[in-house]
């Protein structure tokens, strides 16, 4: 018996989702394209994008579920308000991509993915981007836009300000969605150009090694040094390429309140701030956001990349303090911010407490900083 694609639509618009469609569960269109990404290493630290029991389900769906059938890709809206761009550059400030700024949206979106995935009242798994499943691939192939330059999905009437979900079901329907125009682009390259740290190695393709969302979020250790000027103040995530692109002009406001932030240091709360954090701290400000999911020491390190990226010698005294933080990642991020922001200064701290520290990657850092040569030094 086939399901009612306008009924199964209509139930998931009744839901909240803003964009809808279906297709069956072949392998995803693009999944070479996807497996030399992984064989290029491009996913960086991500390695459960390259475990084998991942590439299995990506490259067969029935490895998820046996006899799915269908896939239903859903969209929901997360543009909030319209800040001032001058308000998220304040260089005092530390920069949260606009999907975090309030709840995180695995918890919205989920449990309404599972009702509409127990509406079918056959086999359904419901997933919020943790499923092995190339979800962008497959929401173009149900018309829900066209992958950009940036490798962003993008509608053409709402912009790419969007969360994606699936469900995988062995329900078969009436009709199935046609696949958008595979790019709408045309010769525009903004968000190639725009790029700060030049992800882009050409079109449609991301390095994750050196985009900013992934290494103030997916990446653990050590930011690299050639990288960390060109962060900013980014803290968490980035916008910078959606930020550029013309379709995100119809970008249409949410209608989940859950998504607003509840102030504007939500957005993009004090450096001075972040740079204080102690555990407790971290869990009362950032718990139910996506934030919480790097947990304090790797935000407090972001931190202080946009502290030593700020040029403001205000932060001088908080840096010091990190120098004595109980995370190894953290002293060895405010040793470099603090060079950046008094590098005579830094070199004599850093030298005091050389030889108690006992984190040879600090060490390392703290060593390199020191022997660094100062303008004074060669005069």
């Amino acid at each position: 018996m086939l399901i009612s694609s306008a009924q199964l639509k209509a139930r998931a618009q009744a839901l909240g989702f803003n964009l809808v469609g279906i297709t069956p569960a072949r392998p995803a269109p693009h999944l070479t394209a996807y497996l030399r990404w992984i064989e290029n290493e491009m996913h960086g630290e991500m390695n459960y994008m390259a475990r084998a029991d991942r590439v299995a389900r990506r490259r067969d769906l029935n490895v998820i579920l046996p006899g799915a059938q269908s896939l239903i890709l859903v969209g929901v809206d997360f543009s909030t308000l319209r800040l001032p761009e001058s308000f998220l550059n304040d260089p005092t400030r530390g920069r949260i991509a606009q999907y975090a700024w309030n709840k995180d949206y695995h918890a919205v979106l989920t449990p309404r993915l599972k009702e509409l995935a127990a509406w079918l009242k056959v086999s359904a798994r419901a997933y919020v981007d943790t499923g092995a499943i190339v979800e962008r691939d497959y929401a173009w192939q149900a018309g829900l836009g066209f992958i950009g330059k940036n490798t962003m999905l993008i509608h053409p009437r709402r912009g790419s300000h969007f969360f994606l979900g699936e469900v995988l079901t062995t329900a078969e329907f009436d009709v199935y969605d046609q696949p958008s125009r595979e790019t709408q682009c045309g010769t525009c390259a903004r968000c190639l150009a725009a790029c700060p740290t030049g992800a882009f190695p050409e079109p449609y393709i991301l390095d994750a090694r050196l985009c900013i969302s992934y290494l103030t979020i997916e990446h653990k250790s050590a930011i690299p040094h050639e990288l960390r000027p060109k962060l900013g103040n980014w803290v968490f995530g980035c916008d910078v390429c959606q930020t550029v692109c013309p379709w995100n002009r119809f970008a249409v406001q949410t209608l989940e309140t859950e998504f607003f932030p509840v102030n504007e240091n939500r957005a993009a709360p004090p450096l001075a701030e972040l740079l204080q954090l102690n555990e407790a701290r971290f869990t009362a400000q950032f718990a139910g956001s996506p934030v919480a999911r790097i947990g304090r020491a790797r935000l407090v390190r972001n931190a202080c990349v946009a502290a030593g990226n700020s040029q403001h010698s205000g932060f001088v005294p908080l840096l010091i303090h990190l120098l004595a933080d109980e995370s190894p990642l953290v002293r060895a991020h405010a040793g470099w911010a603090l060079f950046r922001l008094d590098a005579a200064s830094a070199r004599a701290e850093l030298a005091q407490r050389l030889s108690a520290e006992s984190d040879e990657t600090v060490r390392a850092e703290w060593q390199a900083l020191i022997d660094q040569p100062l303008d004074s030094d060669l005069h």
